[in-house]
């Protein structure tokens, strides 16, 4: 996270009219319960995501002394099953002189179980951390690496750091990972204002050699930002391996991502679509700077974004991450698409972690509305709602939530069967909190055999719509009064909710 990025950010919240609502305040109606935050103060990026001794390792970019962007460093959790977290010391702090200031950005994390490094110590591969040293002062970044022997709690900066500095303001965001037909690390780092993804490739993480540039492509308008590489079986099979490069960017109406499937031969990127084709990660207005767990049980490429708040203010903590998706490449009637669904990590163990299902239907007509949530159950602004709805000669259909009794203030999600596209209307309800072009969200998803299907997960403050077994995604973030936690289903005509679980997270 740089200043520019920052910049983008702060133009982004103040175009949003403020609330009454001290910075200060404590905000626990808007404390996610199973998405993660950091137990205070400010966060942005996740970064260093590693599987390591049968837990998740998750760093993340942190100010651990304020509740707003500043003193970057590296935050630390981890966790057994992606929900609950396990709040632990910084792992990389700032580093402040009297000459200077490094700031700890965005970057990753490997396990150097070879000791290819040799920074491990006693016949045992050390983990190390690739990251952007960011020198406010001489208006310079630059590529650093870190090492840690103690399973990741800490580590040591590298005494010839930077390992690769062009002397350039706006150079950032490496991710790495080992390409095994090479025999040599990879990585991937953006070269902001030229809308580019450098490739770098070494041995041993210390000595990097410039392999290839890919773009301009896609999405120009703006500087490029965390980009990483990852390799996907199309339809499953490992025989037919693409990758897919990630790039962040803001655009017309804020935080984005795009993402280009490709051939990667160790050295060249090479893109599949025409140059221009724009391939969105999500259609919402939030989700920013994702990458992947490599290394998740089952070969899983797990992937978690930043979830970006604005307004109002969030107290004692800023920001949260996504939840944890899982990928996949799938041939479509458009070419090969990226598809994302809630790991199944955490929707293997839905009913644990809610004490069974709240709410079962099959085959529930909805004509108008129909009432979901009593004084005692689907009440908390904590829902995960499965649901396979048949629209019929409805124009819309779906579900109400975060709703005041008398259905002044709303957040409505449903399927809008004329335009073929699934959506998120926040019109009644967050006029004060968004952007006035992101009130409503859409994203284009076809009904099959009649059917649409919706996977809705509704955290207190953050909302994330997954549309036919994640086709397309929209994740915003919303911030209900203490009074709307109605939910509802609705059906502009008549329509058939062919199956409806909702588990009630906030048990």
């Amino acid at each position: 996270m740089i200043k520019r990025r920052l910049i983008c950010f702060l133009l982004l919240a103040v175009s949003f009219r403020v609330l009454a609502q001290d910075a200060t305040t404590p905000t626990p109606q808007w404390r996610p319960v199973y998405h993660f935050t950091p137990d205070k103060y400010w966060t942005n990026d996740p970064n260093g995501l590693i599987y390591f001794n049968g837990k998740f390792q998750l760093y993340y970019q942190h100010n651990p002394l304020e509740n707003k962007w500043g003193h970057m460093s590296w935050g630390h959790a981890e966790s057994t099953d992606l929900v609950h977290w396990k709040h632990l010391p910084v792992a990389i702090p700032e580093v402040v002189t009297k000459d200077t200031t490094l700031y700890i950005y965005s970057g990753s994390a490997v396990i150097d179980k070879n000791n290819t490094s040799g920074f491990g110590k006693n016949g045992k591969g050390p983990i190390v951390a690739i990251f952007t040293g960011d020198l406010p002062k001489q208006k310079k970044e630059a590529q650093y690496i870190a090492y840690s022997n103690d399973n990741g709690m800490s580590y040591k900066l590298y005494d010839k750091d930077p390992v690769i500095d062009l002397n350039k303001r706006d150079f950032r965001d490496p991710n790495v990972f080992w390409f095994a037909p090479k025999k040599q690390w990879i990585m991937t780092v953006s070269m902001v204002d030229e809308h580019m993804v450098r490739f770098y490739g070494s041995k041993d993480l210390k000595n990097w050699e410039k392999l290839s540039d890919f773009g301009p492509a896609g999405y120009t308008k703006n500087g490029w930002e965390c980009p990483s590489l990852i390799p996907l079986p199309v339809d499953g099979n490992v025989a037919n391996t693409k990758y897919v490069l990630f790039v962040s960017n803001f655009g017309e109406h804020g935080p984005q991502m795009q993402y280009f499937v490709g051939d990667f031969d160790g050295t060249t990127f090479k893109n599949l679509n025409p140059a221009d084709k724009m391939l969105r990660v999500d259609y919402g207005d939030c989700f920013y700077a994702a990458i992947a767990w490599r290394d998740a049980p089952a070969n899983k490429k797990i992937f978690m974004g930043w979830l970006i708040n604005g307004k109002p203010e969030t107290y004692p903590w800023k920001g949260q991450m996504s939840i944890p998706r899982d990928l996949s490449l799938r041939k479509t009637a458009e070419g090969i698409r990226l598809f994302q669904n809630p790991t199944s990590i955490i929707t293997s163990s839905l009913p644990k972690y809610a004490k069974g299902a709240a709410l079962t239907k099959k085959d529930l007509h909805v004509s108008g509305s129909v009432a979901l949530s009593t004084a005692s159950r689907l009440n908390k602004n904590a829902w995960w709602i499965d649901a396979e709805i048949q629209p019929g000669k409805s124009a819309k259909s779906g579900f109400v939530v975060a709703a005041t009794k008398d259905g002044a203030k709303k957040i409505e999600i449903g399927y809008d069967a004329t335009n073929k596209e699934i959506y998120v209307d926040c019109t009644t309800a967050e006029g004060a909190n968004k952007d006035k072009r992101n009130l409503v969200q859409t994203a284009p998803v076809k009904a099959v055999n009649g059917i649409i299907r919706l996977r809705i997960l509704v955290d207190k403050s953050s909302l994330e719509v997954f549309g036919n077994v994640g086709e397309q995604v929209i994740s915003t973030m919303i911030y209900p009064d203490n009074d709307a936690t109605s939910l509802s289903a609705f059906a502009s005509g008549t329509a058939v909710f062919k199956t409806l679980k909702i588990w009630d997270m906030d048990k």
